[in-house]
This record gives C-alpha cells, sequence and structure tokens, in this order.
C-alpha cells in the first residue's frame, strides 16, 4: 500500500494548473516503480524516500522540476547535458518534456536498488580557498615573532578570520586599527572572535 501524504496532495492542489498533471504523472509512475516508497515534505517541496532520498518533484509559476538524489551514480545518458533549472531534466513545462515511461520506471528502481545497497554518493573534498596574507599584516608579523607563531599554528579558516576582518576595513585608519589589533590578540594567542569562545 502506497504511504501517501496528504501535504503532497495539497502541493499539488496548490500548483498551477499546467503543473498538476505533471506532478501527478511523476506520483504516478513512481508508485509503479516502488509501490512501497513513501513520500514526504522535505524543504517544502515533495520527496519520495526508501531508506534515504530517491527523489523529488517540485512545481513553480511556469515549470516543474523532478530530480534524483544520486543521479550521478544513475545511466549518464538520460539525464540531458544542460540543464536550465533544478532537477534531472531541466524545465518541464508538460508531460512531453518527461522522458519515455518505461525509462523514468527504470531509473526510479535504479534509484531505489543504490539505496536498498547502501551505496552513497562519494563527497568532494572541500576544496580550500588560498589564504592571501595582506602584506602590512606580514610586516607586522614579522616583528612579533610570539603573533606570528601564533598565527601560523592557527587552522585556515581562523587565520582567514582575521585578514576577512582587515580586508574589509573601508578606510585605511580603520584597517591600521584592525592590524595593530590583530597583532595584539595574536601576541596573547587569541582568535579573532575569542570573545565568543566558551571558556
Amino acid at each position: 500500500m502506497p504511504t501517501v501524504d496528504p501535504r503532497v496532495d495539497a502541493y499539488i492542489e496548490k500548483s498551477a494548473d499546467f503543473a498538476k498533471p505533471i506532478l501527478n504523472h511523476i506520483r504516478k509512475l513512481v508508485y509503479r516503480a516502488y509501490p512501497d516508497i513513501e513520500e514526504t515534505m522535505k524543504w517544502s517541496f515533495p520527496h519520495f524516500v526508501h531508506k534515504g532520498t530517491v527523489c523529488s518533484m517540485a512545481s513553480f509559476k511556469q515549470h516543474c522540476a523532478f530530480g534524483f538524489w544520486k543521479q550521478s551514480l544513475l545511466e549518464k545518458d538520460v539525464f540531458p547535458a544542460e540543464k536550465t533549472a533544478m532537477g534531472s531534466f531541466g524545465r518541464i513545462t508538460s508531460v512531453k518534456d518527461l522522458p519515455p515511461d518505461k525509462m523514468l520506471i527504470g531509473l526510479i528502481r535504479q534509484a531505489v536498488e543504490l539505496n536498498e545497497k547502501g551505496i552513497k554518493v562519494a563527497k568532494r573534498p572541500a576544496a580550500k580557498k588560498a589564504l592571501v596574507t595582506p602584506k602590512e599584516l606580514t610586516s607586522a608579523l614579522l616583528k612579533n615573532k610570539t603573533a606570528k607563531a601564533t598565527f601560523d599554528k592557527f587552522s585556515p579558516s581562523h587565520r582567514n578570520e582575521y585578514i576577512a576582518w582587515i580586508e574589509e576595513a573601508k578606510t585605511a585608519p580603520t584597517r591600521e586599527k584592525r592590524l595593530a589589533t590583530t597583532v595584539e590578540w595574536l601576541s596573547e594567542g587569541k582568535s579573532k572572535n575569542w570573545k565568543y569562545e566558551k571558556r
């Protein structure tokens, strides 16, 4: 028996007239592919879940979207190379914009199987932004070994807090004042937000 969420019914009912047949069609296909799937609302639009998110659908003023949570692990040639909207298939303005039913059912079943097997999408390593230390801070730190030692041992995020604070100064006097405060606090082993840290 399908686990229907009345919030999804309400979502479809509130959608634009063009969107209702699209959303209802997607919903039927999802249940045809896997009758035991559950539906829920996340981030204010319908999601279909089984041991994790399988897919989701959404409606907007002039188009709908339908997407797979683990699209990168599904057959790649069925998805458009360039998308003009969120989701796996770009802007959907009618049922005709969706791939054939058989293909969609196959993709939904593949997505369910990935969740059944516990296969996850590999996370991309977070790109660390290169820190560009202002010249005047580098010069000031060279004159104060204690401050330099503190700055050097800080994590990139802690160093970045000081750098951003100095760079965001709108006037030269403010910048100089912040630079002096930075050196002072670093000499005392303090991070930029030391006042808010738990003691």
